[in-house]
């Protein structure tokens, strides 16, 4: 048995950038990582741009402007303004090049074709310059840039239709048990629903992981050797819940050695989640977690993410954790080290009841895990705890 430290440098070190490149249509690249940099092919804006409705000037020593014409956007026609000369002009149309400032139209009056402004104006004024954002051939968004809904909107603007990206892991999740049954059937005596592929499947959704298929598999050895060889050579990261343990009927350890796997460490000093596997088969990951759902919840969040972080090629690998003050008090059983579910809100953390490792219900209501190392006993109001945020 390991300590938490332990296993989770050895998940860094052991689990690699997939570093496999993909091509995406740029509005199905959401939440992927650019593989390469990108330049833009135009400048942004392609033109000079009124930053507002007014009044686009050949700027003279008068107030009073000749009113010409107009320009909205999406026009391609150019007119020529001479000095004291004015065009009505909308955000975003092109300013003719005859043009040197735009004075808003709150700030003017118009009678009939002649246009008075306010006060003279500095030269550019209001006008977006050619290749303000970006200039043709320049870095538009480097290399390992996660593609935000801002960023997906940028490169369209840029007139780009695809990128080049990382493959995110394809995921296997693979359920163990006969007691288990879906949703839906009658519950008789002795089955309880299955919801672990449920939950750590909305878990990867929630971090935008879309390629995952579900397996599920009985108490029976052939099955699970059968079945784990089988997604163990398909897919980049397994992920296993159930028959970790050693019980009679659990089969998952006794199928991974058979099928050669690299086991890195199993069982980790911790509470809840002491039963973990991890190991590596050539290529591909894989993670065995404890049947219970709040274990296999916390370790998914503790271990498996990191995993999937390093396999994206990220720098930061762990969910963020603060220092947070404790609005209520916890008496720890043991020796060993606790994730407690937890609710923080503004530097405040309120640990809460029902820590089992099988009580989802509790966990149903957190957004963070408390730490509680192996020296601590006890938790009183007002204690500051390291606290792990998890995602919303």
């Amino acid at each position: 048995m390991i300590s938490i430290k332990e296993a989770i440098q050895l998940v860094k070190i052991h689990t690699q950038p997939l570093l496999k490149e993909v091509t995406k249509p740029v509005e199905k690249a959401g939440s992927y990582f650019l593989n390469d940099d990108v330049s833009s092919p135009i400048n942004m804006p392609p033109f000079r741009q009124s930053a507002m409705d007014g009044y686009a000037l050949n700027l003279h020593d008068e107030l009073a402007y000749n009113l010409i014409g107009e320009v909205k956007a999406g026009d391609n026609h150019e007119l020529v303004l001479k000095k004291g000369e004015a065009v009505r002009i909308f955000t975003g149309a092109p300013v003719p090049d005859s043009a040197n400032a735009v004075m808003m139209q709150e700030k003017v009056k118009v009678n009939g074709n002649i246009i008075v402004i306010e006060h003279q104006l500095n030269q550019e004024h209001n006008i977006r310059p050619l290749g303000e954002q970006v200039k043709q051939g320049n870095l538009a968004l480097k290399k390992g840039t996660k593609l935000t809904p801002a960023a997906i909107g940028y490169l369209s603007s840029l007139g780009i239709t695809e990128v080049s990206v990382y493959k995110k892991p394809n995921i296997a999740l693979v359920t163990t048990g006969n007691e288990l049954i879906e949703g839906g059937q009658e519950l008789t005596y002795g089955k309880i629903y299955e919801s672990n592929s449920k939950m750590l499947l909305s878990a990867l959704y929630s971090l935008k992981f879309y390629d995952v298929t579900i397996h599920k598999v009985e108490d029976d050895y052939r099955q699970t050797l059968s079945k784990l060889n089988e997604v163990i050579d398909t897919n980049d990261l397994v992920i296993i819940t159930g028959g970790i343990s050693v019980g009679d009927y659990d089969f998952v350890g006794k199928a991974l050695k058979e099928l050669e796997v690299e086991e890195l460490f199993y069982k980790v000093k911790q509470k809840p989640g002491k039963p973990l596997f991890f190991g590596n088969k050539q290529h591909t990951s894989i993670f065995a977690l404890p049947g219970n759902p709040a274990a296999a919840l916390t370790c998914f969040y503790v271990y498996v993410f990191i995993a999937l972080q390093s396999m994206m090629n990220q720098e930061v690998l762990e969910l963020p954790r603060v220092m947070a003050k404790s609005v209520s008090n916890f008496n720890k059983n043991g020796d060993r080290p606790q994730f407690l579910k937890a609710i923080y809100n503004d530097d405040n953390v309120e640990i809460l009841e029902g820590q089992n490792s099988s009580m989802q219900q509790t966990f149903a209501i957190s957004n963070a895990l408390v730490f509680a190392p192996e020296d601590v006993n006890e938790i009183i109001i007002n204690d500051i705890v390291e606290t792990i945020l998890l995602p919303v």
